[in-house]
């Protein structure tokens, strides 16, 4: 499947532009890490991508991600692909994180999602964000309380990098697409 498919399956399903701006700030996040390690960029970025995708017609668990797992097997996904996609979603006990790709999504999901948090309320946005600033928010409970913390840390863990590292990284990732998910500073 092309980034171009990927895209028309997403927008077929997602209106959501926060929803549809996430799931690009994951792709973005995640085929970094594939670059790195010298993985499939594409799978990588497809897996970053399309792990929300269902996300928005069934957001109650099992439902997400099996019924985006159901339409990506119909439609001719690879099983590894849709196996990380399932793989991020902690209630589906049937679905460890295993490979390095599960374990990569899992790393990025929150993270990519509590650091546009935090770019959305400074004035500069994502330029010059630091992980010590995104780490000082993550001890504020009240500060995008629906972001769980200890997933952040433990998916760090799990893939084996240090946090201020892998948030680094991550915030390094989204800045080259700040406009697509208009995190671009103020004026």
């Amino acid at each position: 499947m092309t980034r171009e498919d990927n895209l028309k399956l997403l927008h077929e399903y997602t209106t959501s532009e926060s929803l549809i701006r996430h799931m690009l700030a994951v792709e973005v996040a995640v085929r970094a890490y594939a670059q790195k390690s010298g993985e499939d960029e594409e799978k990588w970025a497809t897996v970053g991508l399309l792990h929300d995708f269902d996300y928005e017609r069934w957001p109650n668990p099992p439902d997400h991600p099996l019924k985006g797992s159901e339409i990506l097997r119909e439609r001719g996904y690879p099983e590894d692909v849709i196996y990380a996609i399932k793989s991020h979603a902690d209630y589906l006990p049937d679905c460890p994180r295993v490979s390095r790709l599960d374990k990569t999504l899992y790393a990025c999901d929150e993270l990519c999602g509590f650091i546009t948090a935090c770019a959305l309320i400074r004035p500069s946005r994502l330029d010059g964000m630091k992980a010590k600033s995104v780490r000082k928010k993550m001890k504020q409970a009240s500060f995008a309380a629906a972001v769980n913390r200890q997933d952040i840390v433990d998916g760090a863990a799990d893939l084996g990098v240090e946090l201020n590292e892998h948030i680094d990284f991550c915030i390094a990732a989204m800045q080259t697409i700040a406009d697509e998910l208009d995190l671009v500073a103020e004026s």
